[in-house]
């Protein structure tokens, strides 16, 4: 394929089979000249809700491009397609010993592409495998205990694993189709490719998942679970290796620390060790559930249409007052609210969905942004404190029985009306969401939610949920790294991925992990 064609719109009665022909039609030339084709980009456009439309970008080939091309040339979504500059890492000068902790996206991409590289890899995980996790977090969620190291936050996948599987990222970075490409070789949707934007479910992601570890063991790499980083050894300045589980060492010329935003012992670790480290903004707030076809209707105008995805949104504003911003986040069509807590005393919810998206509610995240005047201007922790006071707040408002502080969003903005209804597991219990959340978070979303009715007309009506709380938005640490992504303190360490405070989401955390390997590949 050689040339390129952006912004080619199908009303949703026509087939993707007409494309050609509207190729042809758009440029003037006939239509069996179009030797292949392919859907590159696919996408929605809703903005006019009596006529929604899928957008489509197709790379086609043809006898006479150059005339094509010169013919057109007042088309502007009319291309020529670049011959694609393969990504590649260079082969390792020595074979270095890498020790990788944390199989998330970072953790993972950066042990494949060290590995690859020809570096001796050991790759550990708190956690346990996705299978057996799965099975922890489920009989989590049916009223059996929370498992400190195996439930939403930590095992193979991280927290990505119970998720919706997003794709998209706001980074323009080269990987990022390497990335992809990677995922489908791993069992990954091959519609990952072409989405405007892609996901690939929580269900999808569990078989990538072993297929990508199986894919790490041909090449080497010692994977360990259930293997936590206690400790590090270091000698004069230099690092020697990690400790694991407060028993054993595994020497490394590098660590890759690859911890999710959960791991606050990990902070905590790099606090007595004087790591570097500096507080970090984040957000705090709600989860939001309303009626998948509700939505639907807000969004596309119509209930549901088989040529359609359940519909998405994305909410901001800004308080002109507070100067504080409130925003939507991690918003999964058609999925589930969950119990993602972590820690014995502290209840954190999220939202996950499956890779069809067609559960019969909606939900996302309303956050309010958080910043270190609002904790403490001293300890380096103090947000990890805070993230805590308020998940043991909303512990101890559900009835400190791992059941979710819930309330109708009519009850929450205006003290009644509304009906309670939420898919969130094990269960919600009615509660007074102000009790979980700091004064100015409830005033926040309480200004805001008017401004995002105006926006979504029916956003805020007696069908909506509000679950409490949602304080894992980001890590509420960074560890400081410096141009080479390695520690400014700690020589041989590079901290990656959400845990390091430098990446937020799959994609992100990914291409993060990558860029750490690619720094000590280089540098080798």
């Amino acid at each position: 394929m050689s040339l390129r064609l952006r912004e080619i719109t199908l009303h949703l009665d026509e087939s993707e089979a007409s494309i050609p022909e509207k190729i042809a039609t758009l440029l003037g030339f006939e239509v069996q000249n179009i030797d292949s084709w392919v859907i590159v980009r696919k996408g929605v456009d809703a903005r006019r809700k009596q006529d929604v439309r899928r957008v489509y970008t197709v790379e086609f080939s043809c006898d006479d491009e150059a005339g094509l091309l010169a013919n057109n040339c007042h088309i502007h979504t009319l291309v020529k397609v670049k011959d694609p500059h393969p990504f590649e890492f260079y082969s390792l000068k020595s074979r270095l010993k890498v020790l990788v902790v944390g199989m998330g996206p970072a953790g993972l991409f950066s042990a494949l592409a060290l590995a690859e590289a020809g570096a001796q890899v050991c790759l550990i995980e708190r956690g346990r495998p996705v299978v057996e996790r799965l099975h922890d977090v489920h009989d989590f969620w049916s009223g059996g205990e929370l498992k400190s190291e195996s439930n939403i936050q930590f095992g193979e996948g991280g927290a990505g694993t119970f998720s919706d599987g997003k794709l998209t990222s706001r980074i323009n970075h080269p990987t990022t189709g390497y990335i992809l490409k990677r995922l489908v070789e791993f069992g990954a949707p091959e519609e990952i490719l072409w989405q405007a934007k892609p996901h690939i479910g929580s269900d999808r992601l569990r078989g990538v998942l072993v297929n990508f570890r199986q894919h790490l063991l041909a090449l080497g790499v010692e994977i360990r679970f259930s293997s936590c980083l206690t400790g590090f050894e270091w000698l004069n300045h230099q690092l020697k290796g990690g400790i694991i589980n407060d028993s054993e060492q595994i020497e490394c010329d590098r660590l890759i620390l690859a911890v999710g935003h959960s791991a606050r012992d990990t902070y905590q670790l790099l606090a007595d060790k004087n790591v570097k480290l500096d507080q970090k903004p984040f957000a705090i707030g709600l989860r939001v559930e309303h009626p998948l076809e509700l939505i639907n209707q807000i969004q596309y105008g119509m209930r549901s249409h088989p040529q359609l995805p359940s519909a998405d949104y994305r909410l901001a504003w800004n308080d002109p007052e507070s100067k504080r911003g409130i925003y939507s986040f991690c918003m999964c069509p058609g999925g589930m609210v969950v119990n993602a807590s972590s820690e014995a005393g502290g209840l954190v919810v999220n939202g996950m969905s499956d890779f069809h998206r067609n559960a019969a509610n909606s939900n996302s995240a309303l956050v309010v942004s958080v910043n270190p005047d609002d904790f403490s201007a001293t300890d380096v922790l103090a947000g990890i404190h805070f993230q805590r006071q308020w998940e043991h707040a909303a512990y101890l408002a559900g009835g400190s029985g791992w059941h979710a502080p819930a309330q109708p969003l009519l009850e929450f903005l205006q003290g009644r009306g509304g009906k309670l209804v939420s898919s969130c597991q094990p269960q919600v219990v009615h509660a007074d969401l102000k009790t979980c959340l700091p004064d100015f978070v409830t005033a926040s979303l309480r200004k805001a939610l008017p401004v995002f009715n105006q926006r979504m007309r029916g956003f805020v009506g007696p069908e909506a949920t509000l679950i409490g709380v949602e304080t894992r938005t980001s890590a509420p640490v960074r560890i400081v790294r410096d141009q080479h992504g390695e520690s400014v303190s700690h020589q041989g360490l590079f901290p990656a991925g959400e845990g390091a405070g430098y990446a937020g989401g799959i994609m992100s955390a990914a291409v993060d992990g990558i860029k750490a390997a690619t720094s000590i590949i280089n540098t080798n």
